[in-house]
């Protein structure tokens, strides 16, 4: 275990950014998932993943109202 306070990591939130996208896609491997762990504050992780499944809502949202509106659907 490591002897760092979670809000003093090294880890940018761009790198965190990447390792919850790579999560959402449920492709990580087991070592850098370990690096993600030692690295990655908790509280940039908690932001990106709330981020990225807003994102997500919204990207379902936007599609659907397309392809309704395209007449595709009906």
């Amino acid at each position: 275990m490591s002897d760092e306070s979670p809000v003093r990591r090294k880890g940018s939130f761009l790198q965190t950014a990447g390792a919850v996208a790579w999560s959402f896609f449920g492709v990580r491997r087991s070592a850098d998932y370990a690096q993600d762990v030692q690295k990655l504050n908790p509280v940039h992780v908690v932001i990106a993943g709330i981020a990225g499944a807003v994102l997500f809502i919204v990207v379902l949202v936007l599609l659907v109202r397309w392809v309704v509106g395209s007449g595709v659907a009906a």
